[in-house]
This record gives C-alpha cells, sequence and structure tokens, in this order.
C-alpha cells in the first residue's frame, strides 16, 4: 500500500512539474514573435532563439518594395522614410492578431529607432491590453529610442524591457536571450 500511495504522489508530483506554468493558472498566454529583419538576418536569428525559449508563433514582417542590396543604400533610404515618416507597404498581415496576449517585436536599430516596417506593423494592429516584449539588433547602438518609439506607437500596450543585441554576436545569443527572458519574468 506504501508502495502504491508512493507511486501516486510522485507521478502527480511529475506531472504537475511538467505542466507549462500558464497552463497550471488556466491563464494560458497566446505568444507571436513578430520580426522585420533585412535580408533574413540577424534578427531573424534573435527571433528564432525566443521561440527555441519559449515557443509561439513566428511571424515576418515583410515590405511589399525590397530595400536595395547594397547596405549603404538601406541605410540611406530608411533615413530618409524616417526623416519622413513614411510608413511603408507591408506583404501580410495577421488575420487573428486580436487572440495574441504577448508579442515579441524584434527590428533592427536604423538610426536610432525601429526599423520602418516594424511602425507600419505597430500602426496598422491594436495593441490594446497586450505585452510587447521587445529587442532589437544593432551594430553599437544598442536600444536608441526604440523602446520609446514603440511605446508611442502602441500607448496602450505594456512594454517590457527590451534586449540589445549585436548583430554581430547574434549566433551566440541564446543564453543572454534566455538569461533576459527570465529577468522579464517571461521564464522560469
Amino acid at each position: 500500500m506504501k508502495t502504491k500511495i508512493l507511486i501516486f504522489l510522485m507521478t502527480t508530483l511529475f506531472t504537475a512539474n511538467s505542466i507549462p506554468m500558464f497552463a497550471q493558472t488556466g491563464n494560458e498566454k497566446k505568444v507571436l514573435i513578430a520580426y522585420y529583419s533585412l535580408r533574413n538576418g540577424n534578427t531573424r536569428v534573435v527571433a528564432e532563439h525566443i521561440r527555441k525559449t519559449v515557443g509561439g508563433e513566428i511571424f515576418r514582417i515583410e515590405t511589399v518594395d525590397a530595400y536595395p542590396a547594397v547596405y549603404n543604400k538601406v541605410t540611406t533610404q530608411a533615413k530618409k522614410e524616417l526623416e519622413s515618416g513614411y510608413r511603408p507597404a507591408l506583404r501580410t498581415t495577421i488575420p487573428d492578431f486580436e487572440e495574441y496576449d504577448i508579442i515579441y517585436l524584434g527590428s533592427p536599430n536604423w538610426w536610432n529607432t525601429i526599423a520602418p516596417a516594424v511602425m507600419t506593423f505597430l500602426e496598422d494592429n491594436d495593441f490594446e491590453g497586450k505585452t510587447i516584449v521587445p529587442f532589437i539588433t544593432h551594430e553599437g547602438s544598442r536600444l536608441g529610442a526604440s523602446i520609446t518609439d514603440i511605446e508611442k506607437l502602441a500607448p496602450k500596450a505594456n512594454v517590457l524591457k527590451g534586449l540589445p543585441v549585436r548583430g554581430g554576436s547574434v549566433d551566440s545569443a541564446l543564453p543572454d536571450v534566455e538569461k533576459w527572458l527570465r529577468e522579464i519574468g517571461m521564464t522560469k
């Protein structure tokens, strides 16, 4: 009898500990990892690191018109777009956006802020009551004004502490991503 009770208790404890944290409380959150990455580069890699850690659905923000192939031309075009307030049209949208609770939002840092495509994404969707978890790739400018600009474009969202990741180190950034997610309470 003692053996059966012990097996029952061990099974119960094991099963309870293997259930995701949100499922235990009945508060399961639907996660979206939305990112803009020039030519599927650095920001995509960080988005994949996040997905490996927290799960969720991934969505690549893409513009209808591609940016130039030469990086210096990209930065020149981005600067003009940012100065003029231009918002590029996006190739696809998320039809069930309202179902998501937590949106990990990734962008390269262009001229001290998020890419114009990410600005379009923020303006095209209703973020009221949602949590935005920003991650920004850069080559030395870190977060810049990205977080402030996200808060301006989605004023009814809860914007958490962002993660800056240097572009040259994205491949080895998984430990930094995991640490950041623990610090902001998104994982154990």
